[in-house]
């Protein structure tokens, strides 16, 4: 008798896909909310691996860049949706801390942790100049567009809404801007040669994958909304600001999937797809969900987000836009580098927790 081997592999995270369907019914039987929480944060984290298993192997048949472009899309699917259920529930600060949190996560703490683990492996690992000048020119043009209105309430006293509007219209068009520029009439410049994969195969074939992502994906956004309606009681029972839950945890929660990838491609010595991951989710974040999240509220949520953010914020975005600069000015990154990074993302946490 001949001996069969099992048609996939199973991973470890694998298992937190049993509190799917225990969250579920923690939410409808209305158990303890600290419980439902953690059931529901541990739910995601199974389906933020299935996200990124699934566009690992989407990656796999595309380019760099748009395989980035995947990552970030539907690693920012699940911050948008956590996004729109809790300006629902008027959880406005949220929203704007897990902004600046993904921002400053994807280009530090992200980015870092990549150069960490590839460091481990490889003494040196090369990128893309071009595609880490660009990504760090267009933070800076987020940062100026996330700072303007700010400055104004500041200066006037009060905010401007359709300035808000007005602003985000801008950072959305010349986000698409940016992708005909990448995907279309410049797409040589950061086409990147890959080496043969080393790892074994994923275990699905991409129509499974493709699949697998739509499904992990409709099953976050059900599960985004039991999140959203389990933090409130969380705050009001701790103390925990809506800022600091907002900045840390919600995002680092909702880019794991983002993690996850970058972390196994730097591995792989795809350190291009790594930073591109990183910065590509923090551009999509700025220049296209907050515009998306800001004309939806003006429509639908009655006009309660706007684009201005505390000094803190600010100040944090432009710190983490000049060190992406600093990034991409070589070429080349080590081990250290990516721990210099996360220790500024720590810094950064430690004084939103005090602030």
């Amino acid at each position: 008798m001949t001996n069969r081997k099992l048609p996939v592999n199973l991973h470890i995270l694998d298992a937190f896909l049993f509190f799917v369907p225990v969250s579920i019914l923690f939410y409808y039987l209305k158990v303890d909310y600290a419980m439902t929480f953690f059931v529901t944060a541990a739910a995601l984290a199974g389906l933020t691996h299935l996200l990124a298993e699934s566009t690992a192997v989407i990656a796999g048949k595309v380019s760099s860049t748009i395989s980035a472009l995947l990552n970030a899309t539907f690693g920012n699917a699940i911050e948008f949706a956590v996004a729109y259920f809790s300006l629902k529930a008027g959880l406005v600060e949220l929203v704007k801390a897990s902004i600046t949190g993904s921002i400053i996560l994807n280009v530090l703490f992200l980015i870092g942790l990549a150069m960490v683990a590839g460091g481990l492996k490889y003494k040196e690992q090369k990128f893309n100049k071009e595609s880490a000048g660009l990504a760090s020119t267009m933070l800076i043009i987020a940062v100026v567009g996330l700072a303007l209105p700010s400055l104004y309430k500041m200066v006037v006293g009060q905010p401007a809404p359709s300035m808000s509007i007005a602003v985000s219209i801008i950072l959305g068009v010349i986000y698409l801007l940016s992708l005909l520029y990448t995907l279309g009439t410049h797409k040589h410049l950061f086409t990147v040669e890959r080496q043969p994969p080393d790892e074994t195969p994923g275990r699905w074939s991409i129509k499974v994958a493709v699949l697998v992502l739509i499904l992990a994906t409709l099953a976050v956004g059900f599960e985004s909304n039991v999140l959203v309606t389990t933090i409130q009681p969380i705050m009001s029972h701790t103390g925990i600001s809506e800022t600091f839950i907002g900045l840390i945890f919600v995002a680092v929660l909702t880019n794991i999937p983002e993690m996850v990838s970058a972390m196994t491609f730097a591995r792989r010595n795809h350190m291009t797809l790594s930073l591109e991951i990183g910065m590509s989710s923090a551009l999509q974040m700025a220049l296209f969900v907050v515009p998306i999240l800001v004309v939806i509220s003006s429509a639908f949520v009655g006009g309660s987000l706007d684009l201005v953010f505390g000094p803190f914020e600010i100040a944090a975005v432009l710190v983490t836009a000049m060190i992406a600069n600093y990034i991409g000015s070589d070429g080349v990154c080590h081990w250290l580098e990516g721990a210099q990074l996360i220790a500024v993302y720590l810094l950064i946490g430690v004084a939103f927790y005090f602030l």
